[in-house]
């Protein structure tokens, strides 16, 4: 049964916002993480130490549960190439991220993913951490295609521009990000290219 590729146009949802630069792969999860066999339980690790040592950090503010867009300020996931990190951030129902800047390794994690991590100017970045503030309740409507990410703010419509590397953007609007949906999908030309392969007949 073949599995068809996952194109990712538009994320809908509500935002967290996390007034912090410099938000490092360690702070996202801790080392303790490392220990889990699998990333099945990463969710519960993200912002861990944050949070226990913060009653009032977002991800415990009960008015921000079930949000699915996380806004954060500049050179978000530096540090180690943590997979952990993207891990986490999915696992808790997170599926874009919206900042100023990004580390590289890290936006091409999430982008493996299927987590868009976006760029947007200062002043919008300004502007989502306020809105999401204000109005936890307010809906974004992120759009890949037209690169624009879209709400409601003081009575009228506010559309802000967003950006993101071109081939990682390609890849989530084709649905090739998901490299094990592409193979599946693809399943009789692997088996052909395999057959064709001299060595691959050791192992019949």
């Amino acid at each position: 049964m073949t599995t068809e590729p996952q194109r990712i146009i538009e994320i809908m949802g509500r935002a967290v916002p996390l007034r912090e630069d410099n938000v490092d792969t360690d702070r996202i999860t801790p080392a303790v993480a490392l220990m889990e066999p699998t990333f099945d339980n990463m969710a519960a690790y993200l912002f861990r130490d944050a949070r226990k040592s913060d009653p009032r950090h977002p991800l415990n503010d009960p008015k921000y549960q079930g949000a699915t867009l996380l806004v954060v300020g500049k050179n978000f996931g530096s540090g180690s190439s943590r997979e952990s990190a993207p891990q986490a951030i999915t696992r808790a129902g997170f599926r874009a991220l919206i900042g100023e800047s990004f580390a590289e390794i890290f936006a091409g994690n999430c982008n493996v993913l299927g987590i868009p991590a976006v760029v947007a100017s200062h002043e919008a970045i300004a502007l989502l951490f306020a809105a999401a503030e204000r109005r936890p309740e307010t809906l974004y409507r992120l759009n890949l295609e037209t690169k624009t990410l879209t709400f409601e703010a003081d009575g009228g419509m506010q559309r802000l521009a967003i950006d993101l590397a071109e081939p990682r953007r390609v890849a989530l609007l084709s649905g090739s990000w998901n490299s094990l949906a592409m193979l599946q999908a693809n399943e009789a030309r692997v088996r052909q290219v395999a057959a064709a392969l001299p060595y691959m007949n050791e192992f019949r």
